[in-house]
């Protein structure tokens, strides 16, 4: 059945690119304060906000994540594919498709502060998560466009990459250590920690967005290309009938498919740990929220050692190996802290700074390889479809985050209160501490052997992109047999479809035979 025309943007021949300086990589790499420092914030903290300072049951604090990713589900897509078209817009042509997004954002992030004022009720809880991830996902979907928009080369924006998660670190630290000096200095039982933590950040994040907008810059459209796509504009009606087209073709793409497959094994695993570690300190190990900052600062720290580590890793050795490498490391350490548990330990013993390490240098790396291998997924769209499709890779990545760190809040929340868990306590029952410990383990360790698997079978480098690079030119010149068997063979591997599927001879992203591209 034929499906509405698209409204992405047509191929258009390579525009000289603006050099990248030293600074544009700090700004843009600041700007994951944001994604970075307010994930950390939320998956360390905000269960035990609910359950031990607020009075919400586990089974509300989990109901208030699953419904904003209800409505997540259309916010994200809808937001990356508004970026895609904005172009064609007074809007999109004065501040940027993507740059106007990130500046509209600016003065809603201080949603983020209102997060966290206790003694309220369910509905408030629920209206300003909501509100914040909406916000969120308004900001962070275009910045991750950023990268392909401002350079095109695979070690410029593996850069990017590795400023972005270097800096988001360095904000994940600050979200563990922050809450640590408020408790020393207003109390272990005080809520008004949290709401500080909150204004700080939103702060900011305000500073980062701004910086961002004026540091940052989009690719060069031609005039007739804009007038081309504002005659092509479709009706509101078969917009929104494109959209989740659109969005769900991005997974006919292998290399995207198997990115996801090793960015859900990463990151799904640590939402699990960073959900029940709080937990499992706290009443598995007898300690306290002051020693949970502490660790999960300490970890956050060899995180950032990690990062660098594996920059220079990827670059050298595949990203396939490399994840590998950290996910087993991340492995190890999980596999100690369980050790040590099932031993008596308990969270004063200086040991625990052991897996404090094999975890925090296997999550540094599975941090930064999926971001690093996300920059190249429009390149392998674009040789299948002809077209930069950078918002709705996007979209999706960012609905898949927000959707995997939901199901990992919830799956410990639920876990915990079948067990039998008991809020604003200061000790739970034996029942209960087993099944923090389990999620702990368990879940952490079956997710990583799922993205490892994955990673196997992933064959995108610097050689192979290379390769890709030079099919799509030879794609523009209008050439529609391959330069020769092996690069007809490396782009196959990567996206999916045989060569003389390619360049939109295909319906992955919904052409008629007359927008396919000529050249």
């Amino acid at each position: 059945m034929a499906s509405e025309p698209t409204v992405e943007s047509p191929a258009i021949p390579a525009a000289p690119m603006r050099p990248v300086r030293w600074y544009n990589l700090i700004i843009y790499g600041s700007n994951d304060i944001l994604g970075a420092g307010s994930m950390a914030v939320i998956s360390t903290w905000i269960l035990i906000f609910y359950t031990s300072f607020c009075g919400l049951s586990a089974a509300q604090a989990t109901m208030i994540f699953g419904v904003a990713r209800l409505l997540d589900a259309f916010t994200s897509p809808l937001i990356g594919h508004l970026s895609d078209n904005l172009g064609r817009t007074w809007l999109g042509r004065t501040f940027g498709r993507r740059r106007f997004f990130i500046l509209a954002a600016i003065p809603l992030l201080p949603s983020f502060a209102i997060m966290w004022v206790a003694g309220q009720g369910f509905w408030y809880y629920l209206v300003t998560y909501v509100l914040f991830e909406m916000v969120y996902a308004m900001e962070i979907i275009p910045y991750e466009t950023l990268a392909s928009e401002m350079a095109t080369d695979y070690r410029t924006k593996a850069k990017f990459a590795g400023a972005r998660i270097l800096l988001g670190q360095c904000s994940a630290i600050a979200a563990a250590f922050l809450p640590g000096q408020l408790i020393n200095y207003l109390g272990p039982d005080s809520p008004q920690t949290f709401l500080y933590m909150g204004i700080i950040f939103s702060a900011l994040f305000m500073a980062a967005a701004g910086l961002l907008y004026a540091f940052s810059w989009e690719r060069q459209r031609p005039p007739e290309l804009e007038e081309a796509e504002a005659a092509a504009r479709p009706s509101l009606g078969a917009a929104f009938a494109a959209l989740y087209m659109n969005l769900f073709s991005t997974l006919r793409i292998r290399a995207f498919r198997l990115h996801l497959g090793m960015y859900l094994g990463g990151y799904i695993s640590q939402d699990i740990y960073n959900a029940a570690f709080t937990y499992f300190v706290i009443f598995a190990l007898a300690g306290s929220t002051t020693i949970v900052a502490n660790l999960v600062g300490v970890t956050y720290v060899v995180q950032l050692i990690a990062v660098a580590l594996a920059i220079n890793f990827a670059l050298r050795m595949s990203p396939s190996a490399a994840y590998r490498l950290a996910a087993g490391s991340f492995a190890i350490g999980v596999v100690i802290f369980l050790g040590m548990y099932w031993a008596g330990y308990t969270a004063t013993s200086a040991l625990f700074w052991l897996p404090v390490v094999f975890v925090g240098l296997g999550r540094g790396a599975l941090n930064y390889i999926p971001w690093a291998t996300y920059n190249y997924m429009a390149d392998v769209d674009e040789i299948v479809t002809g077209r930069r499709r950078e918002g709705a890779f996007a979209g999706v990545m960012t609905l898949v985050r927000k959707l995997s760190q939901a199901l990992a809040v919830i799956l410990v929340g639920q876990v915990m209160e079948a067990s039998g868990f008991v809020p604003k306590a200061t000790t739970q029952s034996p029942q209960t501490i087993i099944a923090i410990a389990a999620v702990l383990g368990v879940g952490t360790l079956v997710v990583l052997a799922f993205g490892v698997f994955v990673a196997a079978r992933f064959r995108l480098n610097p050689h192979t992109h290379a390769i890709l690079l030079d099919e799509i030119e030879h794609f523009r010149s209008g050439a529609r047999s391959p330069t020769d068997a092996l690069h007809a063979k490396v782009v196959e591997d990567l996206s999916g479809w045989s060569y003389d599927s390619l360049w939109g001879n295909n319906r992955v992203a919904g052409l008629s035979p007359n927008e396919r591209p000529s050249g």
